[in-house]
């Protein structure tokens, strides 16, 4: 058996992409680290910098940036993310 896979998010307090990416990667039996932009400016300048969007969220698999919530449900549709999920891509 795999790792869990080390997972980040970049959100703020009322983002509805936030909470719909947090639902889906829960279904999934994910956990993830959750990172407030929104009360910090330094952490909002290092995730546009890291990203360079300003958008969240901004999520992070194992150090890959998959992009926001619809970015992550492309890739799940396309086959891509339980192989990140899962340590293989």
């Amino acid at each position: 058996m795999s790792a869990p896979a080390n997972i980040v998010i970049y959100t703020t307090a009322v983002c509805p992409y936030c909470v719909a990416a947090k639902n889906f990667l829960q279904s999934k039996g994910q956990t993830w680290e959750e990172v407030r932009v929104d009360t910090n400016p330094d952490i909002r300048r290092k995730m546009t910098e890291m990203t360079g969007r300003t958008s969240v969220p901004q999520i992070f698999i194992n150090d890959t940036h998959v992009g926001g919530y619809d970015d992550m449900i492309a890739l799940h549709r396309k086959g891509g993310l339980e192989p990140l999920l899962e340590g293989r891509a």
